[in-house]
């Protein structure tokens, strides 16, 4: 893979002490993409070649922008959202027309619900047969409109560029998420020679800055005068880089933290004031703080449904303070007392200047670790019973390093990763939240990768989710990437089989495997290292030449099949009112 030279690099002079030549005209619209892609700043392109897509790629072979050729379009998408979370910078996918575009929309949904950073760009067929059943036609922006910022449709070679700046800097401002433009073959084909601008977010997309001072102060007296303050920290935190300023906040007033799912990562979860994450699965602690809090402080979030349970049970007693970029957000799920609009990571800076005093908070603090002592985050490990998959999970923590990236599939194997992972920095939590698109794992490690090429990147995954995206693993190989896929097997769709335990009668339909693959040895097959994982005084040496393999290697956890997630709050329930275990499910 060739490393790519910056712009103004390559305005340095050479060797020889001549200045390196200037980029070459651009001639063609797809010449114009690329050039777009460029003046952005993009360093990889995540995709598969296909016809109509195929003059973009002729126009990216002269570029430093590295391409990473995936298995499936699927793929592509969720590596170039991994890759967005993790850089902080919109991932770059590409698709041909047809099935090519169909693929990538599972992808753009899920970057859509979770506010990630994507740039799709999606061959089409040529301007003269849209609307005509032509092959490998179908109406891309249509279909994705509703799952993007926005999607464009190109219709000129002279603008095609600016499209594709305007859409990169769409998918960064404000609230990040992902946009897609379409391209026509005989567009991309076109000739042209007007070069594309930097890139510009639309002059009437203006999202706010700064929240109005009086509404600020408002709030920060109430904050500084409650007696039991939380604040619950967002993965708008993260977006905005204002993890910082959210460590300063909390710290400078002593005021617990509660992250959302999102949000793991932007408060260090070693810390004391912090409770880890709230909701469905979230710690018991966390739970009860947020159903006790008098005011929560809001960062960040749209309250989603399994994150609040029951809307009238949510943090009921509390004044709510909601910060968000997205106007749209405030009140939209969970009333806001106290809206203030705008960047987090300014929001906070005023919070910070405003606050008149530290809240009087002393026994809530004490509450709070009384809490922390009732409902530890503890599990068996009886010697008759096989490997459990917390045991993997929280050993594999230990022996990681401090700044390593988790990325994960969807299922049980997510939240015991989530829960048993102690996550102390902001994007190193990579997972699918709001969709729950299971097969996220496998390509989500190979874009967190590239973004991080010198951080560790371990990716716990289900083996129902595994074998939905396995195909990836021969990039990762191809590519040569040092990433340690952890199945934690416990041969089902875990997550299904528990909630038909609990609230189906035990009708295990369509929920078990009868079979699946050794994936040690299908991880060999593709050219990756394999090992196979049953006994917990294997659990470390296993772990460790697992990561010290230079290249992928995938270990094969057999865990107990029985094993559950907990603790639970049902669907639609109070979140102070969780099942530690099956018995305390019965009688909620």
């Amino acid at each position: 893979m060739s490393e790519r030279a910056s712009i103004e690099e390559a305005d340095e002079a050479d060797e020889d002490g001549e200045t390196a030549a200037e980029q070459a005209p651009v001639t063609t619209g797809a010449q114009s993409v690329v050039r777009a892609l460029e003046n952005a700043g993009a360093e990889y392109v995540f995709g598969v070649q296909g016809g109509a897509i195929m003059p973009v790629y002729d126009a990216l072979y002269d570029s430093e922008i590295d391409h990473v050729t995936m298995a499936h379009e699927q793929g592509a998408s969720h590596a170039a959202d991994a890759y967005g979370i993790v850089s902080g910078e919109p991932g770059v996918c590409f698709a041909t027309s047809g099935p090519g575009a169909t693929n990538l929309v599972t992808g753009l949904a899920d970057a859509n619900m979770d506010s990630d950073p994507v740039i799709a760009l999606t061959g089409q067929v040529a301007t003269d047969l849209v609307g005509n059943d032509a092959f490998q036609e179908t109406d891309t922006v249509g279909i994705t409109q509703p799952v993007t910022k926005h999607s464009y449709f190109a219709g000129d070679a002279d603008t095609v560029g600016d499209d594709v700046g305007e859409a990169f800097a769409l998918a960064d401002e404000g609230r990040q998420g992902p946009t897609l433009v379409d391209l026509p073959k005989d567009v991309t084909q076109d000739e042209t020679d007007v070069e594309p601008g930097e890139p510009k977010a639309p002059d009437t997309y203006r999202p706010a800055e700064e929240a109005d001072d009086a509404n600020v102060q408002e709030a920060a007296d109430v904050l500084a005068e409650a007696d039991r303050p939380l604040i619950l920290s967002g993965g708008g935190v993260i977006k905005a880089e204002a993890s910082d300023e959210l460590r300063d906040f909390a710290r400078e007033y002593e005021i617990p933290v509660v992250t959302t799912m999102p949000g793991i990562g932007s408060f260090p979860e070693d810390h004391e004031l912090s409770l880890e994450w709230a909701g469905m699965h979230g710690t018991g602690y966390a739970n009860m703080a947020v159903t006790n809090t008098d005011c929560m402080l809001a960062i960040g979030t749209r309250f989603d449904d399994r994150l609040t349970g029951g809307v009238d049970s949510f943090a009921p007693d509390a004044d709510v303070i909601h910060v968000d970029v997205d106007p749209a957000e405030i009140s939209k799920n969970i009333h806001a007392d106290y809206p203030l609009i705008g960047d987090a990571k300014a929001v906070l800076r005023q919070l910070y200047d405003a606050m008149p005093a530290e809240p009087d908070a002393d026994e809530w603090r004490e509450q709070c670790q009384t809490w922390k002592d009732e409902y530890p985050m503890d599990y068996d490990t009886p010697d008759d019973e096989p490997l459990k998959p917390q045991y993997v999970v929280e050993r594999f923590s230990e022996l990681a390093d401090d700044d390593a990236i988790v990325t994960t599939g969807v299922g049980q194997h997510q939240m015991w990763a989530s829960q048993f992972w102690t996550f102390t920095e902001p994007r190193t939590w990579v997972s699918s939240h709001g969709l729950g698109t299971m097969g996220y794992g496998v390509p989500s490690a190979i874009g967190a990768k590239m973004a991080a090429p010198d951080q560790e990147v371990v990716c716990f995954d289900g083996d129902g989710s595994f074998l939905m995206t396995v195909q990836e693993l021969s990039v990762a190989v191809r590519e040569n990437l040092d990433i340690t896929y952890v199945v934690l097997n416990n041969e089902a769709v875990g997550m299904v089989r528990q909630w038909q335990d609990g609230f189906f009668e035990g009708r295990r339909m369509a929920s078990e495997y009868p079979w699946v693959p050794e994936f040690d040895k299908l991880a060999e097959a593709f050219g990756a290292r394999g090992f196979r994982l049953e006994d917990y005084d294997d659990v470390e040496e296993t772990i460790e030449a697992a990561r010290e393999y230079d290249g992928p290697s995938v270990v094969d956890a057999i865990i107990d099949p029985e094993e559950n997630v907990f603790p639970m709050v049902p669907s639609g329930g109070d979140n102070g009112l969780f099942a530690l275990n099956e018995d305390h499910l019965e009688m909620i």
